[in-house]
């Protein structure tokens, strides 16, 4: 299948590593330009050069928390390229622990990364999506459908900023934005190898989650990065407040 992105333009975050990186790479195959932004510059400019850099990828550093980073992301494409197509808002999971062991500090920190610093980036690239809109996909969690033992504060924002995903799509949709979630389940990242541990116990916990997902066994960024980059295409010109689970059938829920 043809994804219609050819020398359309893609701002993605997160996109060091994991699946931010995945999801770039699959656009740069299919011909897009890739602004790609992470907060560690020495792993961005590595990732970006991986894909060829040049005048097709370009790497700007930057932290969610910094409330001017959308801003700059989305001069710095129109100023590149001279548009904007779309962006994978991919944010990074905030600590683990469980509800009432964790302080104010942080909840607030959380909620500045995960909902607050996506909102921003959501504004600032729709802000200059032109007359044929654009499409937005922000990478949520499972989390969103249903809790994860010890994820306490994914927990309690993925779900908010999934139903501020949804409004989106009714609020900008009259502007042919399109604006959709993605709910990756175990995919194995840096992130999942983080919280199952390592070693023998590492390797017990993956034994238990692989036995709750039906095709038994943890995905690939690179999987995730396909469907992520279709949901971005214009070849998905017509999914919009949708919420696609990315978990080998792991969710229960509808």
């Amino acid at each position: 299948m043809d994804l219609g992105v050819q020398d359309h333009v893609y701002v993605v975050t997160g996109a060091s590593r994991g699946l931010g990186l995945a999801t770039a790479t699959v656009l740069a195959q299919e011909g897009a330009r890739v602004l790609m932004c992470a907060r560690d510059e020495a792993s961005l400019q590595a990732a970006a050069e991986g894909l060829g850099a040049g005048d097709r990828v370009m790497a700007l550093p930057g932290d969610l928390a910094d409330t001017s980073l959308g801003e700059r992301l989305a001069a710095a494409a129109v100023g590149r390229w001279g548009r904007l197509d779309g962006c994978l808002v991919s944010v990074g999971g905030p600590p683990a622990g469980q509800t009432l062991a964790l302080d104010d500090n942080a909840w607030r920190a959380g909620f500045e990364s995960v909902f607050l610093g996506a909102l921003r980036i959501a504004r600032a690239m729709t802000a200059v999506f032109g007359d044929e809109g654009g499409s937005l996909a922000f990478v949520l969690s499972t989390s969103v459908k249903a809790p994860i033992d010890g994820l306490a504060v994914s927990n309690g924002l993925r779900p908010g900023l999934g139903m501020l995903a949804k409004t989106m799509a009714d609020e900008l949709g009259p502007r042919n934005i399109r604006v959709n979630g993605l709910m990756p389940g175990r995919i194995d990242t840096d992130r999942i190898k983080e919280l199952d541990g390592d070693g023998a116990k590492g390797r017990k916990v993956r034994e238990e989650w692989e036995k709750k997902i039906p095709l038994r066994r943890y995905g690939t960024p690179e999987e995730f990065g396909r469907i992520a980059a279709f949901v971005l295409s214009p070849a998905a010109s017509f999914l919009t407040g949708a919420m696609v689970p990315v978990d080998g059938g792991m969710l229960r829920a509808l």
